[in-house]
């Protein structure tokens, strides 16, 4: 995970950013450069900031863990940071902080990312620091040990927070073993069994200028920056690149109660997708957003304005290379459940059956660009979207393509995605909560 505290939505950004992200920078803003051991360098100027945001992602994250071991990407991508051939971990700490900068970390399912912001004139001294972290680290048997620790406390902290706890035994349910419902952080028990030869044998055949790609927006020259990472990453071993995880088997459908003290229930609904590079990616970002995106959705108005049946309740989609998930959350006092799903429900089958009212089509869209706009007005922002495209090895997509895109979406579209994802007989449903707890007659689970 982030060495920051996380947000809800995090472990999706990149792949919402492969799909949607894109402002209306000058023409010939965006570069890209492959060096000869297959780093893919890609830059994205941004006219009037005075500050650069740069990172390096490696495809290898939760879902590519080798066997028996989930959770190795995320031990390592901490490990790293206990220190280097060149640099202590207060070194590390004090590297880019004592330029008024920063340095973080996170692990998805199908890569790992390490990012820097810094000013303009100091970003010679974030790529110096980001190659130190990535092709240098100890790995030390007690750094192992340490960080082991420290991810088994990130743990228990997934287990104090049912509304993340959820997510996660939603997604274990959903996948049926697949590696896309793996735990990010693995468990106890696997992150007992590995050591420091697993980790390092992990970083050495995953961490190759063919897995690499390296990124920066904001106050960038494209040359320049090249230039920079052919400096430090450029005698790397190309090596080779990590094959993609099997698609998923068929999905488990139904309804899951789980019996777990809380004070609310907490539920999701959740229905497979298809991967991230896919065309119906833009109606099903105008449903999720109609559905669950704002004070105007549909949830939103029947669940909170007019039910009263929860506080949180919200709508999400993540999308990776081989599939993805979409569906909705909330949150709802125990003696509740049964009435907040059931208007969930008749909520997503209203979608499913008729698609969108009169004029919802055309205000859905005029949001959702707004929104793709404004979510892109910090180099931080752009730099996922520029490794968003590049981990999958899609085309960058203008800002005028892009709009053309969400604008062909069609009522035929949006009807025929909101029927095969919002059929509320092909979700899955995983409601975690006390004994009581009444969506569905619990089904002898208890969690500990």
């Amino acid at each position: 995970m982030s060495r920051k505290p996380r947000r809800r939505g995090a472990s999706s950004a990149l792949a919402a950013g492969a799909a949607l992200n894109r402002d209306g920078a000058a023409a010939g803003a965006y570069r890209s450069t492959r060096l000869d051991n297959g780093i893919e360098v890609v830059t994205e100027a941004m006219a009037g900031v005075r500050s650069v945001a740069t990172g390096v992602w490696v495809r290898q994250g939760a879902a590519l863990d080798p066997p028996g071991m989930a959770g190795a990407s995320h031990l390592l991508e901490h490990v790293v940071f206990r220190g280097t051939e060149r640099r202590s971990r207060r070194d590390i700490a004090l590297a880019l902080e004592s330029l008024g900068g920063s340095l973080n970390a996170y692990t998805a399912r199908e890569h790992t990312g390490f990012e820097a912001r810094v000013l303009g004139r100091h970003l010679p001294d974030a790529v110096d620091v980001l190659a130190d972290l990535v092709r240098r680290p100890l790995i030390r048997e007690d750094d192992v040990d340490h960080e082991r620790e420290v991810v088994c406390e990130e743990i228990a902290a997934v287990e104090d927070t049912p509304d993340d706890l959820v997510f996660e035994m939603h997604g274990d349910g959903l996948w049926g073993g697949h590696p896309y419902g793996r735990p990010i952080l693995g468990s106890r028990e696997t992150l007992a069994e590995m050591s420091r030869n697993d980790l390092a044998e992990l970083h050495g055949r995953t961490y190759t200028g063919a897995n690499l790609v390296v990124a920066a927006a904001g106050a960038v020259e494209h040359d320049e920056f090249t230039e920079l990472v052919g400096r430090w990453f450029g005698d790397m071993e190309p090596g080779e690149e990590v094959e993609p995880v099997d698609p998923p088997p068929r999905p488990t459908r139904g309804t899951t109660t789980v019996s777990r003290g809380s004070a609310q229930v907490h539920i999701v609904l959740g229905h497979p997708t298809r991967g991230q590079s896919h065309p119906d990616r833009y109606p099903l970002i105008l449903l999720s957003a109609a559905l669950g995106g704002g004070m105007s959705s549909r949830l939103f108005q029947r669940i909170r304005e007019e039910l009263a049946l929860a506080y949180a309740v919200y709508s999400y989609q993540a999308l990776y290379r081989r599939a993805g998930v979409c569906g909705s959350y909330l949150g709802t006092r125990p003696g509740c459940g049964s009435a907040a799903l059931d208007a969930v429900r008749e909520v997503y089958g209203e979608l499913a059956r008729e698609g969108f009212a009169s004029g919802e089509l055309r205000r859905t869209k005029e949001q959702v660009k707004g929104e793709i706009v404004l979510s892109l007005e910090s180099p931080a922002a752009r730099l996922h979207r520029l490794a968003g495209f590049a981990l999958v090895g899609e085309a960058f997509i203008p800002v005028d393509e892009l709009t053309r895109r969400i604008d062909r979406v069609s009522e035929g579209d949006i009807l025929r995605v909101a029927g095969e994802v919002m059929d509320p007989e092909c979700q899955y449903v995983l409601c975690l909560g006390p004994e009581d707890a009444d969506p569905a007659q619990a089904d002898g689970q208890d969690w500990r």
